[in-house]
């Protein structure tokens, strides 16, 4: 057997057992890849797909096990590569971080900027995207790190650590009756026209869950990714906002007053991840510190290699 049975079958499986497909990506020809895979498959003694005439139709249960340890030597060599490649560029390169608007926005820039003042020799290349996609990225190596709210958490294939909590806050124009009611409820934001984010994007569903437990609809008039976008509508007077609180600390205008409602849809955290396995540079290492001083050198190690969880953060 040899790694090119096993890109082979790894591309079958991800181009729905399309050898014509998967040939195209491999940059060979379908024949050679048939060819390869029945060659392993008499190897091994099992079948990995199950065929109709030529075509593959499915995984069968001994090829799932086969896929699943050709997923480890792949990204074991994948890791070789790179330790070759970066070992002796320990303080220079790319470091790729796929995240949201909202960190990319208010929370990275101290982060990246710290991080470039200690390794003035690395480049940062920023992915911005919804959650979903953050995970996809770190999942096929475009990006090392990625940073979210959601979905993170929902990979088995990603190591995922809490970073830092926060909560939402009410958005209104200097002067709107609510800028000055001591303690704002459900119902005062009921009746009122509400500009938030996206269903998928920061912290969305804890809005939603609560509104629904009080059986109260909300009148959403606008729905943004950007936190920016949300405070433009509500400077023009469209509604009023409920944003990250990150994207209020820096905004010093006096056309907007900032309330706290962390008590009507609790807290957040927004989660950084790595590729399960993955080799990590010394400058990684320094950026998740930046980021956090939870985020130590020697917890991400063991959390890499599965000796840590949430709760001994």
């Amino acid at each position: 057997m040899n790694l090119h049975q096993f890109r082979f079958v790894q591309e079958a499986s991800r181009r729905n057992l399309n050898l014509t497909e998967a040939a195209k990506a491999l940059h060979t020809s379908q024949p050679g890849v048939s060819k390869a895979i029945i060659e392993l498959e008499e190897e091994l003694g099992v079948d990995i797909f199950a065929r109709h005439g030529k075509r593959l139709k499915r995984i069968t249960e001994p090829g799932q096990h086969v896929l699943k340890s050709i997923e480890v030597i792949m990204r074991e060599v994948g890791n070789l590569k790179r330790i070759g490649e970066q070992f002796s560029a320990q303080d220079s390169g790319t470091l790729s971080i796929a995240t949201t608007h909202t960190q990319a926005r208010y929370v990275l820039p101290q982060a990246v900027a710290k991080l470039r003042n200690s390794y003035p020799k690395v480049n940062i290349s920023l992915h911005q995207a919804t959650p979903h996609e953050v995970a996809r990225m770190v999942l096929d190596e475009v990006a090392e790190v990625g940073m979210a709210t959601e979905s993170l958490a929902d990979y088995p294939e990603l190591v995922t650590l809490p970073c830092y909590e926060w909560q939402h806050v009410l958005v209104v124009p200097s002067g709107h009756p609510l800028s000055t009611k001591e303690r704002i409820g459900l119902d005062d934001l009921a009746g009122e026209p509400l500009i938030t984010y996206h269903p998928s994007f920061t912290g969305r569903g804890k809005l939603d869950a609560a509104f629904a437990t009080r059986k109260i609809e909300p009148r959403i008039v606008l729905e943004a990714i950007d936190s920016d976008v949300i405070k433009t509508y509500v400077r023009l007077g469209l509604g009023i906002g409920i944003v990250a609180e990150m994207a209020m600390r820096d905004d010093h205008g006096q056309d907007l007053v900032s309330r706290p409602v962390g008590h009507l849809f609790g807290q957040s955290v927004a989660r950084v991840a790595f590729k399960r396995g993955a080799y990590l540079r010394n400058f990684v290492y320094k950026f998740a510190e930046t980021l956090s001083d939870r985020l130590s050198r020697d917890l991400i190690l063991r959390a890499m290699s599965g000796h840590v969880n949430d709760y001994e953060l």
